[in-house]
């Protein structure tokens, strides 16, 4: 089993980013007040360390990780196409929970479960070996060098990662800023509980096909940056 490098554990977790936006239509309002309750996971209340399967009912046997999933659409289109996975979406942006449960309730999607909180205080808390995919999809990159330590990729949080990946799990990394992705390639390839799946330069070229473009993919486009995606699997071991 693969030791962390690092502690995480003693690491205290500093919240960044929004946590809301411009005001909700009132039958988004409702669906955070209604809806969200039979959905959302509560970090205070977990036992740790859990099985994320506990959070389906019923049970599903293979669970997937979004973390911060922008305006769920990419986690909708998952989930209906995966009927048979367990998603976690982990946001704090209360307009985007908010889309994800619009889509959830017009696709009649029930294996959808959402972490109103930042992710990283969540994975401590995950059994070893749990996740079988993890996405990190256009996270903030934080562009400015004194904040890089803001940013997701980390030492602390691929560690953490990688003991509650299974072997073989994949976890999938797409941003639109070429300082991010540098920044990506400098920590995640030369981590030893990770392997670059890579055979040219399509691979990080092309979209995977069984995934779709979020909205701030095609903003990116829109605005002439290119995107990048990049697939990582977890090693045996």
């Amino acid at each position: 089993m693969f030791k962390p490098l690092s502690d995480a554990s003693k690491n205290r977790v500093h919240l960044f980013g929004r946590r809301k936006g411009k005001r909700l239509r009132d039958s988004l309002r409702q669906a955070i007040k209604h809806d969200l309750p039979n959905v959302r996971i509560d970090a205070a209340s977990i036992n740790s360390p859990c099985d994320p399967k506990q959070f389906f009912e019923p049970k599903h046997e293979t669970i997937w990780l979004e973390i911060g999933f922008g305006g769920g659409e990419h986690l909708a289109a998952q989930a209906k196409a995966n009927p048979q996975v367990g998603f976690i979406g982990a946001e704090i942006f209360e307009n985007g929970i908010a889309s994800l449960l619009r889509q959830s309730a017009t696709a009649a999607l029930k294996n959808i479960r959402i972490l109103d909180s930042d992710a990283r205080e969540f994975l401590p808390m995950v059994g070893d070996n749990s996740l079988d995919r993890v996405f990190l999809l256009y996270p903030d990159p934080w562009p400015k060098k004194k904040h890089a330590k803001r940013r997701f990729i980390c030492q602390a949080t691929l560690d953490q990662l990688a003991r509650i990946m299974r072997p073989g799990a994949e976890f999938r990394i797409a941003t639109d800023h070429p300082e991010y992705a540098r920044w990506c390639l400098r920590h995640a390839p030369v981590h030893p509980a990770f392997q670059w799946v890579i055979s040219g330069p399509n691979d990080w070229r092309c979209r995977p096909e069984d995934s779709i473009a979020t909205r701030y993919e095609q903003k990116a486009i829109r605005e002439g940056r290119t995107p990048m995606y990049f697939s990582f699997l977890r090693n045996p071991g």
